[in-house]
């Protein structure tokens, strides 16, 4: 079987002008921050017009600070565990009969990680405008505002601009732990400067009515009390567990939970031996006919290394499960698994559920000797036809070829790929741009 899908020619890629939507480089992540920051300045343009926001005399500082607080208001929201379930939830409704071209860009749902880019970016910029003109207002003798307000706004421009730096890709690849290490305590200490900002303010220009009253009528004041809410509401479901651990390998832990939470299939948990300091994703596989679930984790750094070696009796879970791009197979009628090494343990759970036909087509090196019999065992149970490719035997093999063999033997649909990002991407990319559907994770949370 694998000897004939390595002979399968891969079609020739579509012509230039269609392909070109499909590179990275104009994925649908980027398409969203390109969307959002056109809104954004479309507003600009505006207040720099009819908006009259920006006048020799007067410049509007509660139209800024709306920008501001609209923006950041989506960047938190879009990243909130139960909001995420939901825009897989309503992507997810579309009949399998509509066309496929819709259901291709339904599938690409977890791209939204692009709206939180595009307005935390832009809503800076907002805010380093609305600072400049809070200083300028200042100096022109307009308005009379507190130490506190300044201080504030000062700190917060200087920490947005700091969770920036670190998100960039190059830097948030190389100093990863840096980057959620800052966007954590920095992150908290913008919302805290938010309201400080926002209440001192109000304290020195709202004169006329009792300052609780003022914010009981203030809209900025009620999307705060969200966005706060929504940061703390994961926080509150923080609880230190029990976990069993087995090593089939020195390079895999498997990691046993029961605890009364049963995911469902295609969903992660965040784990963590040091709750302020670092989080690790990792997609759950529930069993189908008994509670709790597993977890599938492979040596990929330090962090995980010390984990298989130490075998910790405990360890902390926050949040709700979460879904995971693989959830949007239910959009199409066939789908074809493409995985990698521990990229198995997010396919595992929807070749157990068996919502719809599917292959699993699994690269690894000796799967019975790194992961264990009953591992292996499980996933031929359920998917007696599986090519599982051993790459210590075979070789690595050119995974877009096998992709497409599979994708048209099977006649699928669709094509989900859990591997490591580089080759993710050549996988998406290879088949995307013969026209074919593929979705693998993008890495942006």
């Amino acid at each position: 079987m694998s000897t004939s899908m390595m002979e399968t020619t891969l079609p020739a890629k579509q012509p230039l002008l269609q392909r070109i939507w499909k590179n990275p480089a104009l994925e649908h992540y980027v398409r969203l921050v390109i969307l959002v920051s056109a809104i954004n300045i479309g507003w600009l343009v505006y207040g720099m017009t009819e908006g009259g926001w920006f006048s020799a005399g007067n410049l509007n500082l509660q139209a800024m600070n709306n920008m501001v607080i609209a923006n950041f208001f989506v960047t938190i929201l879009v990243r909130q565990q139960y909001v995420i379930n939901f825009l897989f939830w309503l992507a997810t409704r579309a009949p399998v009969h509509w066309p496929l071209s819709v259901r291709w860009h339904l599938g690409k749902v977890y791209h939204h990680g692009g709206l939180h880019s595009g307005t935390a970016v832009n809503g800076t910029l907002w805010f380093a405008l609305y600072t400049g003109a809070l200083f300028f207002q200042l100096t022109q003798g307009n308005l009379d505002v507190s130490s506190i307000t300044l201080g504030a706004s000062l700190g917060t421009i200087t920490l947005l601009s700091v969770m920036i730096a670190m998100a960039m890709p190059n830097i948030r690849r190389k100093y990863h732990n840096a980057f959620e290490r800052t966007h954590r305590f920095a992150g908290w200490s913008v919302l805290i400067l938010f309201w400080v900002q926002t209440f001192s303010l109000a304290a020195s220009t709202n004169q006329a009515i009792p300052l609780w009253q003022w914010a009981l009528e203030t809209p900025q004041v009620w999307m705060l009390a969200i966005m706060t809410f929504s940061i703390v509401l994961p926080w509150l479901r923080l609880r230190r567990v029990p976990v069993k651990i087995s090593t089939p390998s020195s390079h895999v832990a498997l990691l046993t939970f029961d605890y009364g939470v049963t995911p469902f299939a295609g969903s992660s948990m965040s784990i963590s031996r040091s709750p302020l300091l670092e989080w690790h994703h990792f997609a759950n596989v529930p069993w189908p006919d008994k509670s709790g679930y597993r977890l599938t984790v492979s040596r990929a750094g330090d962090w995980t290394g010390k984990l298989i070696d130490d075998k910790p009796s405990h360890l902390w879970v926050k949040g709700v499960p979460t879904a995971g791009v693989a959830n949007i197979e239910v959009l199409f009628k066939r789908v074809v698994y493409v995985a990698t090494g521990s990229g198995i343990g997010p396919c595992l759970p929807h070749l157990l559920a068996k919502k719809l036909p599917m292959h699993l087509v699994w690269s690894t090196r000796s799967p019975r000797k790194t992961y264990g019999d009953e591992l292996v065992d499980e996933i031929l149970a359920a998917q007696p036809d599986a090519l599982i490719w051993d790459t210590d035997e075979n070789g690595k093999p050119d995974m877009v070829q096998l992709a497409y063999a599979a994708y048209q033997s099977f006649g699928a649909e669709a094509v989900i790929c859990i591997a490591n990002q580089k080759l993710t991407r050549q996988v998406v990319y290879g088949l995307e741009s013969r026209g074919i559907p593929a979705f693998g994770a993008i890495w942006d949370s």
